[in-house]
């Protein structure tokens, strides 16, 4: 076991120091998933900011809420959901899409990781167009606060990470396990706030919410940005399941880390 744990940590250590090769093939991704087209991944914001504004008008009317208020929150809140499920989705394939790279060059794992991190980080750039676009409009600008969203941002960089070492291992070995993923994202979109407020719950439910690791990942980046206050049980449920996260991921991928050269 001591010998596994060092040559995961070499495999770690080797993948930060490849970070340019890392950073290329990411960009690659992007290029290719939009070659031919006019509008490249703006296609994705266009998309984003139509989405976001059919939801704002519709929801607003729905639940009676000022449009002036609804509209920055779930910009923000669709745009970030939208990272985190794709994150979560393309984090089950990490290792296979690499199948060729994997079973040809001698590489480490980690350099995948971080390839899928940095091209969900490419796409997100994208959409943080239609952020800027809503807050211009409605002239709803964060303060100083939004610097506090930077330590979440570490966090979910951190997680980011650990979950495509985790499923990229886990559905390189079980193939079934993306649909269900994909079944449990589609879950917590619906009893995650993202198009609908957490303050139009009863306090008793606000409180239960904290139990929602999707909600307090997505509150501690969408709070400052928003000038809302987040609570601290909201930073121990993040921070928790963060570390319940990466002990998982490291456990297993120091078991799996011989072993996906031939799962793939």
């Amino acid at each position: 076991m001591a010998t596994r744990n060092r040559r995961a940590l070499a495999d770690i250590a080797g993948g930060i120091r490849l970070w340019r090769l890392a950073w290329a093939l990411g960009w690659l991704d992007i290029r290719l998933r939009y070659r031919g087209s006019m509008l490249g991944p703006f296609w994705l914001t266009i998309s984003t900011g139509v989405m976001v504004a059919s939801l704002g008008l519709l929801y607003s009317a729905l639940f009676k809420l000022d449009m002036h208020d609804y509209l920055p929150f779930l910009a923000l809140s669709q745009v970030l959901w939208g990272f985190l499920s794709v994150l979560v989705s393309e984090a089950c394939t990490t290792f296979t899409d690499a199948e060729s790279v994997i079973r040809s060059v001698r590489m480490p794992f980690f350099v995948f990781s971080m390839r899928a991190l940095i091209r969900n980080v490419i796409a997100l750039a994208h959409n943080i167009v239609v952020i800027v676009a809503v807050f211009a409009f409605f002239s709803t600008w964060p303060g100083w606060e939004a610097l506090l969203a930077l330590p979440g941002l570490l966090v979910w960089v951190l997680d980011g990470l650990a979950l495509t070492l985790l499923l990229g291992a886990f559905c390189a070995r079980f193939r079934d396990i993306q649909p269900i993923v994909n079944s449990v994202m589609q879950i917590a979109f619906f009893v995650t706030p993202v198009i609908w407020k957490p303050s139009q719950l009863s306090p008793s439910s606000m409180q239960k919410l904290a139990l929602n690791p999707f909600f307090d990942l997505l509150e501690i980046v969408r709070g400052p940005l928003l000038n809302s206050d987040i609570a601290a049980t909201t930073w121990i449920g993040a921070i928790g399941f963060s570390v319940v996260l990466c002990v998982i991921s490291w456990a297993f991928f120091v078991r799996a880390r011989g072993r996906v050269t031939f799962w793939v």
